[in-house]
Formats: C-alpha cells, structure tokens, sequence
C-alpha cells in the first residue's frame, strides 16, 4: 500500500483528494435525506427539502463515477490520458459538484456559474482535439485530419455537451422543482420574458467563448508544429497486443 502510494503523481493525489471530498459528501448527504423535512413549512423562510438532498446524492454518485470514467476508458482502450487534460477534468468536477453544489457556491459566489461555463467550454474543446488526436494516432485510420477540421470539431463537440448540460438542467428543474436554470428569483417569482431565458443564454454564450479560445489556440499551435499541443491529445500507449 505504501509503496502504491509513493507511485501516485501529483495530478491523481488531486484527484484522490477530491474523491475522498465526496465521498465524505455523500456519507453527510445520506443521513440528511432522513433527516430532511419532505415540504416547505408555511412559515419562515425557504429550507433544504428530502428531494433536493436525493438529487445532491445522485450528483454525487454521477460525480464520483464520472472521475473514474477516464481511467476506466484508459485502461479498456489502451491510451494515455494527459495529465493535464485530465487535471481539468477534476478540477472542473470539484468546482461544479462539491464547490458548486455542495458548498453552494453557485448562490454564494457571485458569475460562479459561469465561470464554471467558459472552463467547462476550454476543458471541452481540449478533450475534443484529444478524441480527434487519438484517431490521428491509430495505424487503422488511413487519413489524418487537418487542423482546420480539427479545431472545428473540438469546437463543435464542446458546444453540443454544453447544449446538452443546458437540456439537463431544463429536464430536473422540472422534475424536481429545481432552479438550475434561474427561471425565478431566490424569493421564488418567477421572470417573464427576456428576463427567464439570461442565465440560460449566458451560460450557453460562455460555453461558446470558452471553446472558441481554445479552437483558436489549438488551431494555431497545430499549424506551427508546437510540441505543447502533444498535453491536448491522447497518446498511443500499444495499439497491437505483444505476442
């Protein structure tokens, strides 16, 4: 175990740091969904309901199952993730699920959601350039890509998750009585008009920014052959099985 220990680099000891936050999380989570009241009482200010702790908890599961997701990949198709394509990856977990969420800073911090949105649009363009890379690497596939077609689908596969994000959201928020999308106000009035689409066009305009940056910056470091780029690509760790 400890020599196991002395394996690790510095980007799976974050990891490991965040894993343990949640689960810690979703030990506190599980006794508070019986704690928890089922309805708002008819008095007094707004308080954290049973349901609202039952979605915490599915957060968390989803959370902790998507930062293994990567290592799970790795090892089935037998490709090295880069480390720092993968530190943002957890990074990015932590500040939405545990910060976000479960310290709330979503209400707390002010524009963290949408700092959380022009992150989560870098992030997204970096592992679409990894995908497409990963393709480049293969002796199976008898092409290989251009950059010009390489930043446009990192682009475009960002902005389609963050599409996608935004059809999450819209789903629980009416599901559960949520208001991820900031439909109303923290008092509970709902907005009319322009006014109840602005958290969910914003977050979708930053998604947009955020990928673009990145698009621009990884189509410029490909055209010139800059070796940094090989820290956005998957690498071939052994296409054919030894015999």
């Amino acid at each position: 175990m400890i020599n196991y220990m002395k394996k690790l680099n510095w980007t799976q000891w974050v990891a490991l740091f965040i894993f343990a936050s949640m689960a810690v999380s979703l030990v506190f989570t599980v006794f508070e969904i019986f704690t928890a009241p089922v309805k708002q009482p008819v008095q007094g200010p707004k308080v954290t309901l049973q349901s609202d702790y039952i979605f915490l908890l599915v957060e968390i599961i989803l959370g902790i199952f998507i930062l293994a997701l990567p290592s799970i990949l790795a090892r089935s198709f037998r490709f090295e993730i880069p480390g720092l394509v993968y530190l943002l990856f957890i990074v990015f977990l932590y500040g939405s699920i545990y910060l976000g969420t479960i310290q709330k800073f979503y209400s707390t911090v002010p524009y963290w959601d949408k700092i959380l949105h022009i992150f989560s649009g870098g992030m997204l363009g970096a592992i679409g350039f990894s995908f497409v890379s990963l393709l480049n690497f293969n002796d199976k596939v008898v092409f290989k890509m251009k950059p010009g077609f390489i930043a446009v689908f990192s682009f475009c596969f960002a902005v389609t998750l963050g599409v996608f994000w935004e059809v999450y959201e819209y789903t629980f928020d009416g599901l559960l009585n949520l208001n991820m999308q900031r439909f109303e106000s923290s008092g509970g009035t709902p907005y009319v008009g322009r006014a109840a689409l602005a958290d969910t066009m914003g977050d979708l305009i930053v998604d947009i920014l955020g990928a673009l940056v990145i698009a621009i910056i990884g189509y410029i470091a490909l055209k010139k052959g800059k070796p940094w780029m090989n820290q956005f690509t998957f690498k071939r760790k052994n296409w054919k099985k030894n015999k």
